[in-house]
């Protein structure tokens, strides 16, 4: 079997994280640790160096952001662990600081996992630099309309591609699922991004910016 990568699992609900992580090992992943709170967590992360860290963003004490802060300290401590936020909750507003790190992260819904090879897939994406936004909160982002909505001039056709690369999918990957050409979604991603008056980088965030447009936007 294929060694995908070592992870730390961290959630209070002891079943589900138990059987994630026997998912997880059958798939070809090494569970180094569990944690059922944030500072068990980075600890772990400090003594493991894990590839990936699964977190619940709601954990003890309070039950709040407790799994978001002990991310936002393994970025800073650990850039190179890839993070996978897990919520039964929208939580987006406060996620946004640690999805705007561009690379390595990742944001799903807990009812939306419900594919097993497609979960595998996301982990792995992230592990390899990825970063993923579960699709039904850009869905939603879309359905929202503000009257200062950074959006409002995207074509029906370009939220389309941008919904796509929310989802972690390369250009390929995006012409493949519109049947369109490559050549065609770059047109799409090119407009997008002067749309949303995003700066040229030497860094290839600009895809993970436009993406955080929305979210930007359901503040508005």
């Amino acid at each position: 079997m294929t060694h995908r990568g070592r992870l730390v699992v961290a959630d209070d609900d002891v079943l589900l994280r138990e059987g994630l992580a026997s998912l997880l090992t059958r798939t070809g992943f090494e569970v180094v640790a569990q944690a059922d709170d944030g500072m068990r967590l980075i600890e772990l992360v400090r003594r493991h160096g894990p590839d990936l860290v699964i977190i619940d963003i709601r954990m003890p004490p309070s039950f709040t952001t407790e799994g978001l802060d002990a991310a936002r300290v393994i970025r800073e401590r650990f850039p190179q662990v890839g993070i996978l936020l897990l919520s039964a909750y929208v939580d987006l507003e406060h996620a946004m600081e640690l999805l705007a790190g561009g690379d390595r992260v990742g944001y799903l819904l807990k009812s939306r996992v419900t594919d097993v090879a497609e979960f595998i897939e996301t982990l792995d994406r992230i592990v390899k630099g990825a970063a993923i936004v579960d699709p039904s909160l850009v869905g939603e982002l879309i359905a929202a309309r503000h009257r200062n909505d950074p959006l409002a001039e995207l074509s029906p056709r370009e939220r389309e591609v941008l919904a796509l690369m929310a989802e972690g999918r390369s250009n390929a990957g995006i012409a493949r699922k519109l049947w369109v050409t490559e050549g065609t979604v770059e047109k799409h991603v090119r407009s997008i991004l002067i749309k949303l008056r995003l700066p040229e980088t030497e860094a290839d965030h600009r895809r993970v910016l436009a993406v955080l447009a929305f979210l930007e936007s359901r503040r508005l």
